[in-house]
């Protein structure tokens, strides 16, 4: 497996606001979600156990709504430089567009201390044995973000690190809603 970078930092600022704070401004960003993006946005920056079946139905769940699914582990620097921007886009597109953390080949107790350190708005899965990442095609590399429509079909894979926000929103309107 390899760990591909851009070789950019992540641009995005990080404000030094409480968690208690950072959840409220994030339930009022995304209140009045579809019941099934909330129940995704209930269960935000935890670390989820059940494998693929626990994945495929969360995935079935969110049929009639595109996701985008972002595997991740937190020994990983290019995924560490890229989640500031899945932080913001999962709140600015969370009415619109389900997210999906898959954190693969790490050990739970780093991966929920990188959660707690870059909350999101959405769970991720523990793939440990990349099986779920297998799935959508995500075993080449680190990070990978994977595009579904909201028919639920796979529309496009990319591998490696985002090197902007800008290249991510772009790749989510045209993969999912375009």
């Amino acid at each position: 497996m390899h760990c591909r970078s851009s070789g950019l930092r992540s641009g995005g600022r990080r404000l030094r606001i409480g968690a208690e704070e950072r959840r409220s401004q994030r339930g009022k960003a995304l209140a009045g979600s579809p019941a099934a993006r909330s129940s995704l946005h209930d269960e935000g920056g935890q670390l989820l156990n059940g494998g693929t079946s626990a994945f495929k139905t969360r995935l079935a769940s969110l049929k009639g709504h595109p996701v985008v699914v972002n595997k991740w582990a937190s020994w990983c620097a290019p995924c560490r430089a890229e989640f500031p921007m899945f932080q913001k886009l999962s709140v600015d597109l969370g009415k619109r567009v389900g997210f999906i953390g898959v954190n693969s080949n790490d050990n739970s107790g780093d991966a929920k201390s990188f959660l707690k350190r870059y909350p999101v708005a959405y769970p991720s899965y523990s793939d440990p044995d990349s099986k779920i990442a297998e799935l959508f095609n995500g075993i080449a590399t680190f990070p990978a973000t994977a595009f579904y429509d909201s028919n639920g079909k796979l529309q496009y894979m990319h591998q490696g690190q985002y090197p902007s926000e800008q290249k991510l929103r772009a790749d989510i309107h045209r993969y999912i809603n375009g």
